[in-house]
């Protein structure tokens, strides 16, 4: 085997070992594994809350002879860190002995440290023996080990995680637990709750260190898209001391600093110069007050002044990455915070069923034996004549199963609710049998006992036993009580649990209407790859250059790589992104990543659930869905089109909208938004062009095939669809960098009664080849300058010669004189040009060079810039371009 083979096969075996097993939590439990079977260790050591304490070298030892097979020295800091209280919100480990402290300092060695399970963590455990969940043989197989805790407590939302895998990481921050057991109350109550009701109940993280975060802008947008980066800030305040001195009190420090650290810290930065005006540093901590660092200041010194370079220079203010990373069916997806508390209601509603599924197959047997067991009771002299004359065991049990007890006394045995579930689950019948198991029960146990047994006490339980089914049957006959259970469950939770709020939140929560109003309103370049990495970018980062020129990098890219869909937005727009299986999603565009514009871009698939196979077609952004006069068109490669009322998109699904349906080998390229009295262009990859009102199409359903908008040639396919402007230019660009723009002339009136809805035979078919201009750059007042209105369904008629210097048309677009367009190359070159330096010709003709481009590249995309964000198109070309 080649080793370049080798190194791949032997790299992904590590890296999802790594992702899987070690460095990423389970959104259900919120757990890694090294956590998990720690717990499950002391679970199996009987370590409950009321239990006393034993050595953490014992619980260490247990943990890696049993489950855990990367040794003690990784165990032991693991348990450490679960019963720091200044690293986890609520602890999992009740701790007794050195653990470290805030200040930074160590623990002591796990031989004279002691811990036991905390009631949090009890509670994670709670229900492990009820069959709730799956278990997996361990490393050595000679024991089994939960895959995952049934967790009552939402502990990943809770207590955070963190983590570094092979070519990912987490960041989840802390929460409050009151505010999240009302987020999930929230949810459960109604599933449709948007971010904003959520982000009211919990507005940001609950370090358990306190602090401040600063700012929303940046909080929300990883709360929706799972992935930002906050600003934690200490808390500090000014007083006065002595004669006009003044001193800063710092008593909460940021999540994850230390204070012996940050002491150290500033200090040095003042023995530096770096912050002037501190004269003394003190430290005044105690068990009773962790942090109170106080820093006296000179006469002279402005307190806000040395507060800002605090902030500037020292850790008291550090930014926390919010990577809302988990793994949810065994790989690692990005969540939005919405996403997790779904994925935790998820999880208890599997867990619930499964417990009380269990619970019900126990009652049912402990019934099933309590019912023999009185029927031996009301027949006790025959069942003891039996069991006597019987030569052996199995003789025994063979004769009690023949045993027939008449209904009479079975009724009166069991009672006439016992009785009736008898009759409901056996059938009427005159007499009624033993069973096998029956007869096991009466003869475990010995002639004393049998004759000792009490009827109302079998009777009493017999009875709550018929209590506890019908309970057990009411739970599982619905969605909705299952529901309630869960709900009562994070009422209690709460109640005796729940602590008020550390850390503060900057910026009020009762501000929060639309997400949009808290994001600032920006035009984005908005890029997406043919591998589905997703990025926008400012659009005044691209300065317009002259045509012909090279343009900036602006995307990251190599070959197997190349950008194949580039648009410009407002961050408040909806972004619909379409596949290629038909499919249609929806999100806000300030939802995307913004990185530098020579960026690779994130995964998409990281924020839309998409099909294996499935990649994005095309993408428009729409400012609202509210107009009826608004209609959707979209066209497939195979020149099919489709128009659907806009507001039918308007509902947002994780997995998507069919937006059209497919026929076998074809796929969605083009969507434009239309108005009644529009008029559409079509264009091929071979130069050709149709013309036809939209209302030749009528409106259909979303899940529709469409009709036939323009007839293809062989070998020829569609690639772009403009709605036509008798005042603008169409715009067409081809792959080596050439292209053209022609007036679209105003339309003209067509006879005849409109295709048919397959749009085949019906269809004009007009000449594939306009006489006019066989001159490569004929000027736009030649016969063949202006696209006349046909009927859908035609050949078209010749837009640009499509020759080996040209190559295929790869977009179109409608543009004005004093526009800008943007156009990108497949290895990731953006170049922005103004409209008027391409000149109007003829439409069947070869255009002109609009773009220099490389060996072995190609154009791959164009669109306009909006004329709020025009700059000067004489502005020079960076040095990089």
């Amino acid at each position: 085997m080649p080793i370049e083979q080798e190194l791949k096969d032997s790299y992904l075996t590590y890296a999802m070992s790594v992702i899987v097993s070690r460095a990423l939590p389970d959104v259900r439990d919120g757990l890694k594994p090294s956590q998990r079977r720690i717990l499950v260790a002391m679970n199996d050591l009987n370590l409950s809350p009321g239990a006393s304490r034993v050595k953490c070298a014992k619980i260490s030892g247990d943990t890696s002879g049993n489950y855990h097979p990367h040794g003690e020295s990784v165990i032991y800091p693991t348990l450490v860190r679960m019963a720091q209280e200044w690293n986890m919100r609520h602890v999992l480990i009740d701790k007794q002995g050195n653990f470290g402290s805030i200040a930074g300092l160590p623990a002591a060695a796990m031989r004279y440290t002691e811990a036991r399970l905390s009631p949090i963590a009890s509670m994670m455990l709670d229900d492990l023996g009820l069959d709730t969940v799956d278990y997996v043989p361990s490393y050595d197989e000679r024991n089994t080990e939960p895959v995952v805790l049934p967790s009552r407590f939402p502990n990943l939302l809770v207590n955070g995680a963190g983590g570094i895998a092979v070519g990912m990481a987490t960041s989840i921050p802390p929460h409050n637990l009151a505010e999240v057991c009302r987020a999930l109350v929230a949810l459960i109550d109604n599933p449709a709750v948007s971010m904003g009701e959520l982000l009211q109940i919990v507005p940001g993280p609950d370090f358990p260190t306190g602090g401040i975060v600063m700012g929303r802008e940046a909080l929300i947008r990883g709360y929706m898209t799972g992935r930002s980066t906050i600003t934690l800030r200490a808390r500090a305040h000014v007083e006065e001391f002595g004669k006009n001195r003044n001193r800063i009190v710092v008593t909460e420090i940021p999540y994850q600093q230390t204070r012996d650290a940050i002491e150290e810290k500033i200090a040095e930065l003042v023995n530096d110069d770096r912050i002037k005006g501190i004269s003394a540093i003190r430290n005044e901590s105690d068990l009773k007050e962790p942090v109170r660092l106080i820093l006296e200041l000179k006469r002279d010194a402005d307190p806000d002044v040395v507060l800002n370079q605090l902030y500037q220079f020292s850790p008291l203010q550090t930014s926390f990455s919010l990577i809302f990373l988990a793994l949810v069916d065994g790989k690692p997806r990005i969540l939005s915070f919405k996403n997790m508390l779904e994925e935790f209601l998820r999880h208890r509603a599997v867990v619930i069923r499964r417990r009380t599924q269990h619970l019900l197959a126990r009652a049912r047997s402990r019934k099933h034996t309590l019912e023999g067991l009185l029927v031996a009771l009301a027949n006790i002299d025959e069942v003891i004549r039996i069991i006597r004359s019987s030569k052996s065991q199995a003789e025994a049990k063979e004769r009690l199963c023949q045993l027939q007890a008449p209904a009479a006394l079975l009724e009166r045995a069991l009672g006439p609710e016992g009785f009736a579930v008898l009759q409901e689950e056996r059938g009427v019948a005159e007499t009624y049998g033993l069973s096998p198991v029956q007869a096991d029960a009466i003869l475990r146990l010995t002639l004393g006992q049998l004759v000792n047994l009490e009827h109302e006490k079998l009777g009493g339980e017999h009875r709550e036993l018929l209590a506890k089914i019908g309970e057990f049957r009411r739970i599982l006959s619905s969605e909705a009580n299952i529901k309630a259970l869960i709900r009562a469950e994070l009422v209690e939770l709460e109640a005796k649990h729940g602590d008020e709020r550390r850390t503060e939140i900057s910026g009020e929560a009762g501000d929060i209407r639309d997400m949009a109003e808290l994001i600032t309103e920006a035009t984005m370049v908005v890029t997406i790859s043919r591998a589905g990495y997703v990025k926008r970018t400012a659009a005044d980062v691209y300065r317009a250059q002259r045509r012909g020129g090279k343009g900036l990098t602006g995307a990251r890219t190599d070959e197997e790589d190349p950008i194949e869909h580039l648009f410009v937005a407002s961050t408040h727009d909806w972004l619909l992104v379409f596949t290629t299986l038909g499919k249609v999603f929806s999100m806000r565009v300030f939802e995307l990543p913004e990185l530098a514009r020579d960026a690779k871009g994130r995964a998409l698939v990281n924020l839309l659930e998409f099909e294996q196979g499935e990649k994005v077609a095309d993408c428009r952004a729409v400012g609202g869905f509210e107009d009826p006069n608004q209609f959707l068109m979209l066209a497939t490669r195979s020149g099919v089109v489709k128009k659907t009322a806009l507001e039918q998109y308007r509902r947002r699904r994780t997995k998507g909208l069919i937006a059209v349906k497919l026929r076998d080998g074809d796929e969605l390229v083009d969507a434009v938004i239309t108005k009644p009295g529009d008029e559409l262009v079509l264009s091929t990859a071979k130069g050709m062009a149709i013309r036809f009102p939209e209302s030749d199409a009528r409106p259909m359903g979303r899940d529709t095939s469409g009709v036939r908008g323009i007839k293809l040639g062989a070998g020829d396919r569609l690639v772009g669809m403009v709605v036509a402007d008798p005042d603008a230019t169409l715009l067409t660009v081809c792959e080596n960098g050439y292209g053209k723009r022609t007036p679209f002339g105003a339309g003209t009136p067509v006879s005849g009664p409109a295709p048919g809805e397959e749009g085949d035979e019906a269809a004009v078919e007009t000449e594939a080849v306009d006489a006019a201009g066989d001159d490569p750059e004929g000027d736009a007042s030649s016969s063949g300058a202006k696209y006349r209105t046909q009927r859908r369904g035609g050949k078209g008629i010749r837009d640009i010669k499509a020759t080996a210097r040209n190559g295929s048309v790869v977009s179109i677009v409608s543009v004005r004189d004093d526009d800008q367009v943007l156009m990108m190359t497949a290895r990731g070159k953006i170049q922005r040009v103004n409209v008027h330096e391409i000149r109007p010709m003829g439409r069947n003709t070869q255009g002109v060079r609009i773009m220099r481009v490389d060996d072995g590249d190609g154009l791959a995309a164009v669109v306009p810039v909006p004329p709020s964000e025009q700059e000067e198109a004489d502005a020079p070309p960076p040095a990089d371009a």
